[in-house]
């Protein structure tokens, strides 16, 4: 094989080799489109390599996969612990861990190559993120190629790959096609004309090599042309081989081959000379995806079914395994028995690893084949779909297949799962935002489940109708969840005790109970004693969300960290969604826009979630666009104040009412921003002080004659009393810019209120700074800044002037007090100088600041 104009790609990967076998391990993505030649580049690699030890997996796209093939490919050839392990199918963390061990011992290079991860399974992205982060220690190359072309925004990958880009350990090779020169060199003496050679094959190398091999003299319209001209020459039991090749998948084993087909070894030598299949052990695989994809489907459709009932019955026949794989043929060969025979055993081993996308897909497979006249079989598979479309966020199908199963429970007369799935419907419900429909259904469960005993379903029952009474009636909800954590504890279902604590933590928050927080701590040390994934996903995200709710950000942090890379490792994303959600309101409310924007952005595009989950990361953008003068806003806005009243929930319905107000406070309308902050007060003594208060605030901020009955939050008091300076202190001791910003705008003093100017220029509102100036020039106040010198807006940070000597002098190691002396400016000016200095180099310190400084050439490296 020729390899043109890869030399620079080649000696990178060479290089991360060399880093790799220097105990700092690497992880390469290799990209590029199909055909663009990334195998035959990592095949290069290992001719320059000879010394190291290579394994090799890959995800195959013809069927909805195995969970983790990729890594049963490298538990073959590593053998070892990770083999056992393996063929006892352990749980997916024990067969992360194995890998891990196995791989990078000291004073040996390990080169782990995983072809084809556009194609993978949730559990194989998990994986490579689970080695992308702690590959860095080890001896070790991974090598990971993609295509990189027609990649949806929704693709689970495309979120991954920019997860796994962070990593300090991950680098990128992109692969382009080929140059007109190259297209030259390879068509050498074939006769065919180069320059239309180019011009068709784009320089795509596959397409290239495959016209050449073609031998046509001419220049077909298509790869798939190219490759059907060479399998054209081949003798008629060879090209039957070829097509039952070409049907089995990438790979085949040589004696399915034989048992499917009972080819001769003349046969296969034919095949392999025509260079469409290569030798691979004791099997063959086509060359290139392409290749086979041309084959097949040059496969008339008549003959399609009964070659793949043969190759249903040569893997049956050799006891394979795998039931994904014996799942997609079954299908294929239109063999219903055999399909609901090996697609929910698929689902099951699919859930059981974390790969749940794929575990949803088998549930749907099966239930396109299965016989209605048996309705427990069904309601039990629709059940089984609702709850694997729960965990990867796709609420309006979980739903849609509880009803479902809820009919077929009846139809079945099992009252017992018809209560139950009366539960769950109700779940789905409340993640649309459908808070009546989800009340109905909690209700319901109980009613039916209640004259049947004491049983778990019971216990969920009452654990789900607990959110009927939590605002209205919280005492009576706490009573509920109780009751259901009492019952799973005689029941002996830990599970149960788990949620339960959970709930009642969350009700004891929220009308400030001081036995919130070990409650909580219970429920998440359960969980993960347990191994209750989704109960240890939705532990985290409330610890987290119950701590940011009290401002109370640097206690937060650490459950938000380990909970997201729980969450991510579980592939529980309903929960992990929710983490991210919080997380943009927590980047607003301490200033960091910028961060917030881009985080925002990412959540909203790439994550599939659920109604409720989108609301957090929709306030947050909604905020930035605002703020920035973005008619958009109000899209968002009207579309989040129908989910939020949708919910019945006043949490959500004060904060999307209050932030309503504030934009139409931001545009002048007064009258507007009132209606808004009063909607809020209707529902605010359901919430908490910190709810309470932020009401209260836009109440008097509107001049609205309507009071709210309750504990406010300290800042918020302040607020309310009108002590201004005490309250931006408190939010600015919590951390809080964004409120700090609003406490200062109701300041009378110049000083404050250029803080206030300031921090909004910061943040990048236009419109705060506007609010600002006018109430300054209300005052009588004159030099009001008019924004910022065209210098700051050349920085690329945004620093301004006094900004930049402040930087300059804080990386000479000077106090905030000797800045002052030098600069003539008040120590406390000082103090907001080296605020935003922090802030625009987003630096937790000094120190930081210093570093980050010189990393990015702002000072010189000798500071």
């Amino acid at each position: 094989m020729v390899l043109l104009e890869r030399e620079s790609s080649l000696a990178s990967l060479a290089e991360y080799a060399r880093e790799a076998s220097d105990g700092d391990g690497r992880l390469a993505l290799v990209a590029g489109e199909a055909g663009v030649g990334k195998s035959a580049l990592v095949e290069a690699l290992q001719d320059v390599l000879p010394g190291a030890r290579w394994s090799w997996g890959a995800c195959d796209g013809l069927f909805v996969p195995r969970p983790l093939a990729p890594l049963f490919d490298l538990g073959t050839q590593l053998g070892g612990e990770l083999a056992e392990l393996c063929r006892a199918r352990a749980p997916r963390e024990e067969l992360f861990d194995a890998l891990l061990r196995e791989i990078g011992t000291p004073g040996n290079l390990d080169v782990v190559v995983i072809e084809d991860v556009h194609w993978a399974d949730e559990a194989t992205i998990d994986l490579l993120r689970f080695l992308g982060r702690r590959i860095r220690t080890q001896n070790a190359l991974l090598i990971a190629t993609y295509r990189d072309d027609g990649m949806s925004a929704t693709d689970p990958l495309r979120l991954a790959l920019g997860e796994l880009a962070t990593q300090r350990s991950t680098r990128r090779v992109g692969l382009a096609p080929l140059s007109a020169e190259a297209v030259k060199v390879l068509a050498g003496d074939s006769g065919i004309e180069a320059t239309e050679l180019y011009r068709l094959t784009g320089g795509n190398p596959f397409y290239v090599t495959e016209v050449v091999r073609a031998g046509t003299g001419g220049v077909p319209a298509s790869a798939r042309d190219a490759v059907l001209a060479r399998a054209a020459r081949l003798e008629p039991g060879t090209r039957e081989l070829l097509d039952v090749a070409a049907l089995v998948g990438a790979k085949v084993e040589l004696d399915l081959l034989e048992a499917v087909t009972a080819c001769t070894a003349a046969q296969v030598d034919e095949v392999l000379r025509s260079g469409l299949l290569s030798g691979d052990g004791d099997r063959l695989r086509f060359r290139h995806e392409i290749g086979r994809l041309a084959v097949e489907q040059a496969v008339a459709a008549h003959r399609r079914a009964a070659v793949h009932c043969r190759i249903l019955a040569g893997l049956r026949d050799s006891a394979c395994d795998d039931d994904a794989r014996l799942a997609f043929h079954a299908e294929a060969a239109g063999d219903a028995a055999a399909v609901l025979e090996f697609a929910p055993a698929a689902g099951r081993v699919a859930a059981e690893l974390g790969s749940h996308r794929e575990a949803a897909a088998q549930y749907r497979r099966t239930l396109r084949f299965v016989d209605e006249s048996d309705p427990a079989r069904v309601a039990a598979l629709y059940q089984a779909l609702g709850d694997e479309a729960a965990l990867i966020d796709l609420w309006e199908e979980s739903a849609d297949a509880r009803r479902k199963a809820l009919a077929f429970w009846h139809a079945a007369g099992d009252p017992l799962r018809e209560g139950d799935m009366h539960r769950m419907l109700s779940r789905s419900m409340w993640r649309l935002c459908r808070g009546a429909e989800s009340a109905a259904a909690a209700e319901t469960a109980v009613r039916v489940l209640e004259p049947l005993g004491h049983t778990p379903e019971l216990a969920w029952a009452y654990a789900c109708l607990v959110g009927n009474y939590s605002e209205h009636q919280p005492e009576v909800a706490l009573e509920m969840a109780r009751r259901a954590r009492a019952l799973g504890e005689e029941l002996g279902v830990p599970q149960i005790v788990c949620h339960a604590l959970d709930t009642e933590a969350c009700i004891s928050a929220r009308i400030g109970r001081p036995d919130w927080a070990p409650l909580l701590h219970r429920a998440l040390d359960i969980a993960l004693a347990e191994g209750f994934q989704e109960e240890a996903g939705r532990a985290y995200a409330n610890m987290h969300a119950a701590l940011c709710a009290r401002r109370r950000y640097a206690e937060a942090e650490p459950y938000y960290v380990k909970g997201l890379d729980y969450c991510d490792n579980h592939d529980i994303s309903t929960y992990g969604t929710c983490l991210r959600g919080e997380r943009t309101r927590t980047l607003i409310r301490n200033g960091k826009w910028s961060e917030a924007e881009s985080f925002t952005t990412t959540v909203l595009r790439y994550r599939i979630a659920s109604t409720i989950n989108r609301l957090n990361p929709t306030f947050s953008h909604a905020t930035v666009l605002a703020h920035r003068g973005d008619s958009a806003a109000w899209t968002l806005l009207d579309r989040a104040v129908a989910d939020a009243d949708g919910t019945w929930e006043a949490e959500w319905i004060v904060e999307v009412r209050l932030l309503r107000a504030e934009v139409h406070w931001l545009e002048g309308g007064l009258d507007e921003a009132r209606a808004e902050a009063e909607l809020a007060a209707d529902v605010a003594g359901r919430c908490d002080d910190w709810e309470r208060g932020a009401v209260a605030t836009w109440l008097r901020r509107t001049g609205s004659t309507r009071t709210v009955e309750g504990a406010l939050a300290e800042p918020y008091r302040l607020q309310i009393e009108g002590d201004w300076r005490r309250a931006a202190q408190a939010w600015s001791d919590l951390g809080c810019r964004y409120e700090e910003a609003f406490a200062l705008v109701d300041a009378d003093e110049d000083e404050p209120l250029r803080r206030a100017l300031d921090l909004f220029q910061q943040f990048g509102s236009t419109a705060g700074t506007r609010v600002v100036r006018q109430r300054m020039r209300d005052l009588g106040m004159r030099s009001i800044p008019t924004g910022p010198q065209a210098a700051t807006r050349d920085h690329p940070l945004g620093l301004t002037r006094r900004e930049r000597q402040v930087l300059d002098l804080i990386c000479d190691g000077r106090t905030n007090a000797e800045i002052a002396a030098k600069l003539f400016i008040s120590a406390k000016t000082v103090d907001h100088h080296v605020s935003a200095v922090l802030a625009k180099l987003d630096a937790p310190n000094r120190g930081a600041a210093a570093s980050e400084a010189v990393r990015l050439g702002l000072v010189s490296a000798d500071k």
